[in-house]
């Protein structure tokens, strides 16, 4: 097991008193009709709401100063005695926001004697101690003190994060010298002494060459100039001042970071103060309409260029030379990255500033452009320079048009759509617009606005510059800033940004290489199959009429319903949800039993799909230079992190059934080549055995058992040779039907027996395998106490409706939150597979090439004399992707075409 499974879900801490303060002053004084100010608890609430969103934290307390002195008045008189009072529309503001804060289920912490400080410093202390990490939403440079590995600041109003390097960046100086550093500048704000003329770069010189405060102390008398006298007449309060700059980590609470739950929201209190407090658009939200507020201040005008001459050009040059990150676009003839012909660039390196290079903008009047291969000439070095870090939106694609053109993308730091999926992948969609939306709050403009659409919709190298322009240098400016804000969240998860670094990203460049390679595919051998589809599909078509009398379309789930329902008085078994009787193929699998025109229908069904689907469409596909067919991978579009396949979809080729093999037999090994397929073997079975630690099914897996069979021998109390066909059937379908939260009533369907068999059955399987039991047990608890589950590796899979009041909901998400951490971790191993067996390929030199990923299965295309070498490797590769408390094994075929080698 990797360390992310035993890491707890991370504390966030929020120091409410500077949260009512940046609120107050942030926005503009805001009123209901009554006159009461209301802007700092909107603020406020605004904040928590985003902090909320970002990071879904699980346990959660907003911290509060208390009313009254603290002990620091007690050691000094003048603490905090500069500082005028609250204003007055603020201070009528604290009550309300207090309330609001609570009524929305968020733990409020305020304690006498201490500050807030020291609250959040005692609580991040014991998290800490208890291995979970600390997230600390503040603006208060003192708190800086705090971090450490497990303690992070995060300012949302600046979108940054202050770990262990970047506190050293900020201030120059660790975390565990920040009090001595405190205690020599001072802080009026609190009216801390300090040393008279000791600012910030002389602290640091002294921190730097002496070690610590104490070090600073011992060495005065060697201090020269006047701030070496101040040191000097001001060693006695040094000492108060460090006191005073401590934040104490030892106050006796009573409630300790467990006990920081988020709670469902009061809605009725808060509908009574959105009311009062007249924030419409929230009070409309708790009936279900969307978000909405205040009017925030204009963001700063963005400045675009169109670079046409070469000075322009090489002005941009200069800058993307030194620039520390480069956002990058590229502006193409087609989505069809095989077929995309590069029409621009655009490039950002700083916020709302960008520049769109256009090469190929070919329509009548187009003003005279830079050539297209002198431009990529001059860049190539900078766009192959793997020192030169990068960040896009879907890279891939960039990657993929630019390798048409000769030029190999290096440097690949960061994709900011990758980046949103990571944090959630079910928060919203991923596409650029939504999250600019979102995140931003910037509407982008959108290509069918400058292209129209439909048959008339333009190329991109047919919209007019001015057009054009200011388009293509946005998308790389809302890159830039969309990874500015991203980012920061991402590293605040250290799962997470692990999860990005390590797996996500190094994927973007194997993804791309497999995809311009393709795949091989007898078109004309799928013609023929077309053909023979058709007859079939013909013969079944008459067959179904005499059954039912009369002609009917087999493909109008009407007349099927009028011949099944009314005409042949059929029982109906499934209802659609408007009432009438349902055609689905769960319905009619169920008629199908006894029933042989269900059965007739359903045949027809299969095979008409997989004719218009693939059989008819595969050969269109064939891209007319390569001879192959290429797929587009989709990382960010599974919640589980499985990849998908679209533009043909290679994914969905059913694998039983005799028209599911031969379009697989479709698939082919060039001349001298043959296709490698290798698939884990049971691998969810295997992660849930070690997710449960389930001695019994360690202990099969260990032996190499048949798992089915050593099930089916648990559950009916039989020896294992004695154990028959259809009992390892039923074994096979509980084995699998638990991983996927299947009921009781869900496992006698699909076994076709009694209801309290089937539970019969899952009593037994629990019986002999209760770890299964505790670890489902466990999972539900966990996911609906932190909203999400995690993968082995750390990927969160949130689960919106885990705490849903309507009972249909809440269940289909509890049975998600059993199969997702299964699902998801064997998505996260074949990733690390295929980016294992890539490198392994062209570290070795090896001519083999992967060329498709099917869930669990990698299929390779390799030269027969080095079909050994390959199959050897590979297996070693894929086995060592994970470490598990069971072996990983790996099935692997080989064939002329991908059905022989499956």
């Amino acid at each position: 097991m990797t360390d992310n499974t035993s890491r707890k879900p991370p504390l966030v801490l929020v120091d409410g008193s500077s949260y009512l303060y940046r609120a107050y002053y942030a926005l503009p004084p805001l009123t209901n009709s009554r006159g009461e100010a209301t802007g700092a608890v909107y603020g406020v609430l605004n904040m928590l709401r985003k902090l909320v969103d970002e990071y879904q934290p699980e346990l959660m307390a907003v911290v509060f100063d208390a009313k009254g002195k603290t002990f620091r008045d007690e050691i000094f008189e003048h603490y905090k005695a500069h500082r005028p009072p609250m204003p007055e529309d603020l201070a009528s503001q604290t009550e309300p926001l207090k309330q609001v804060i609570e009524a929305s289920g968020f733990p409020l912490l305020c304690t006498a004697g201490v500050e807030a400080d020291d609250v959040i410093g005692t609580l991040a202390v014991q998290a800490a101690a208890e291995g979970r990490d600390v997230l600390i939403s503040t603006g208060d440079k003192d708190m800086a003190q705090l971090v450490n590995s497990h303690i992070t600041l995060i300012n949302t109003m600046s979108n940054t994060v202050l770990d262990r390097d970047a506190v050293v960046d900020k201030f120059g100086i660790p975390p565990e010298r920040i009090i001595d550093y405190l205690a020599l500048v001072g802080d009026s704000a609190d009216n801390i002494p300090g040393v008279p003329k000791v600012g910030p770069k002389t602290a640091v010189k002294w921190l730097n060459q002496y070690g610590s405060l104490d070090g600073i102390i011992a060495h005065a008398g060697e201090i020269k100039g006047k701030v070496g006298d101040k040191l000097r007449t001001h060693l006695e309060q040094l000492q108060l001042s460090r006191e005073l700059a401590t934040i104490r980590c030892d106050v006796p609470l009573a409630l300790g970071p467990a006990d920081l739950q988020r709670r469902p929201p009061d809605t009725d209190a808060l509908a009574a103060w959105f009311q009062r407090l007249e924030f419409k658009t929230w009070l409309a939200q708790l009936d279900g309409a969307a978000p909405d507020g205040p009017p925030a201040a204009p963001p700063p005008k963005a400045r675009y260029d169109t670079l046409l001459t070469q000075a322009q050009f090489d002005n941009w040059l200069a800058r993307l030379e030194v620039a520390p990150l480069i956002a990058l676009d590229t502006e193409t003839t087609s989505l069809d990255y095989m077929r995309a012909e590069l029409v621009g660039l655009s490039f950002a390196v700083t916020p709302h500033e960008a520049a769109y290079l256009p090469v190929a903008h070919d329509y009548p009047g187009a003003p005279g452009q830079l050539s297209r291969e002198a431009v990529l000439a001059r860049l190539r070095p900078l766009l192959e320079d793997p020192d030169k870090p990068k960040v896009g939106h879907n890279l891939k694609y960039d990657m993929s048009v630019l390798a048409r053109h000769g030029i190999t993308l290096r440097g690949v730091a960061h994709d900011t759509m990758l980046e949103s999926y990571v944090l959630n992948s079910t928060g919203s969609r991923h596409d650029m617009d939504t999250l600019a939306r979102k995140h931003l709050g910037h509407d982008t403009i959108s290509f069918e606005t400058i292209a129209g659409k439909g048959t008339r919709q333009l190329t991109f190298n047919q919209i007019d510059l001015d057009t054009a322009g200011p388009y293509a240098a946005e998308d790389a400016d809302v890159t830039l800033r969309l990874h500015q804000t991203l980012w920061p969240r991402l590293k605040a998860a250290a799962s997470l940004e692990k999860l990005y670094r390590e797996l996500e990203m190094p994927l973007v460049p194997v993804l791309s290489r497999m995809e311009r390679h393709g795949v091989l595919v007898d078109g004309a051998a799928l013609r023929r199959l077309s053909g023979e589809l058709a007859q079939e599909m013909s013969e079944i078509e008459a067959r179904a009429h005499e059954a039912a009398g009369r002609p009917f379309n087999l493909a109008s789930p009407k007349q099927i319903q009028e011949i099944l329902f009314n005409q042949l008085g059929l029982p109906v078994l499934q209802k659609t949800p408007k009432g009438q009787p349902s055609t689905s193929e769960a319905a009619l699998q169920e008629l199908a039993a006894d029933h042989p025109i269900a059965r007739l229908i359903l045949e027809h069904r299969t095979l008409a799909k997989l004719k218009s689907t693939y059989s008819d469409r595969l050969p269109e596909r064939i891209d007319p230079v390569t001879g192959r067919v290429h797929t587009s991978y989709h990382q960010a579009v599974a919640a589980t992190g499985r990849l998908s396949s679209a533009e043909p979809n290679l994914q969905n080729i059913p694998i039983r059934g005799a028209a599911g093999r031969r379009i697989r037999q479709a698939f082919i090994a060039p001349p001298g080549h043959k296709l490698i397929a290798a698939d884990y073997s049971q691998i969810e079975l295997r992660i849930m055995a070690h997710l449960s630690e389930d001695p019994g099914l360690l202990e099969a897996f260990a032996a190499g058992h048949d798992i089915h069979r050593a099930t089916a021998a648990e559950i009916f109390e039989v020896a294992p040779e004695a154990v028959t066909a259809e009992q390892r059937r039923s074994a096979k379908a509980i084995n699998f039907g638990l991983i996927y939260g299947m009921s009781a009533f869900g496992l006698a369907r699909q076994l076709n027996v009694e209801r309290s068999a089937a539970q019969e059955y899952m009593d037994r399987y629990f019986a002999r395998y209760p770890g299964t039991k505790d670890y489902m047990d466990r999972t539900r608890e966990a996911a609906r106490k932190q909203g999400y589950v995690e993968t082995l590796f750390g990927r969160r899979l949130y689960l919106p409706d885990i705490r849903a009041r309507q009972q249909a909901r809440r269940q289909y998400a509890e049975r998600a939150a059993i199969n997702a951490p299964m699902q998801g971790s064997a998505a996260d191993i074949i990733k690390r597979a295929m980016i294992r067996t890539d490198a392994w390929l062209r570290d070795a030199a090896l001519p083999a090439r992967m060329i498709m990923q099917v869930h669990d299965e990698l299929v390779l295309e390799v030269p027969v004399d080095e079909l050994d070498t390959t199959v050897a490797g590979l297996r070693e590769v894929m086995q060592q992707a994970a470490t598990l408390a069971v072996p990983l094994e790996v099935d692997i075929g080989v064939g002329d075409n991908w059905d022989e080698a499956h």
